[in-house]
């Protein structure tokens, strides 16, 4: 599948907003988010879009930074239903720890729930080390993996 992805843009919103309300039954971001994180620096919003469908969206991937912290959070990937099993999660995880060494980041660290067994495997992949374990973080009582990637 030849892919594109690019930084996300205030026209991408209702997509994006679409393709968090189909991945994720808790905590979604809605509009005003993305409108926030789009128009802010301190996140980068990529989007992975169809090969001759530029406007669909098959993924997008959220890097949250903070001031003086060089420890970046992959804060979300979203992978279109029709598009899951297609190596979109990957492209996005490659893109954005390219992306984040290149913007002089140390790590990487992220949160998962323990029962999203393909995304934990994929991290796995990647090196990310379980870092601590996370009792009733995400609702209905689920607990979840934080998760890091040194880079150093």
């Amino acid at each position: 599948m030849t892919s594109s992805i690019r930084p996300a843009r205030l026209s991408d919103i209702n997509a994006l907003v679409a393709l968090e309300a189909a991945t994720f039954d808790y905590s979604q971001l809605g509009k005003r988010s993305f409108q926030r994180l789009l128009k802010g620096t301190s996140a980068h919003v990529f989007v992975l879009t169809a090969p001759q469908q530029p406007e669909t969206l098959l993924g997008y991937s959220l890097l949250l930074t903070r001031k003086n912290s060089s420890v970046w959070r992959l804060y979300s990937i979203a992978v279109a239903a029709q598009a899951r099993g297609q190596g979109v999660g990957r492209q996005l995880l490659e893109h954005s720890l390219t992306y984040a060494k290149q913007h002089a980041a140390r790590a990487l660290s992220l949160e998962v729930k323990v029962d999203n067994k393909a995304a934990i495997e994929l991290y796995r992949r990647y090196d990310f080390e379980v870092i601590d374990v996370l009792t009733d973080y995400y609702p209905g009582h689920a607990d979840g993996y934080r998760m890091r990637l040194s880079f150093t």
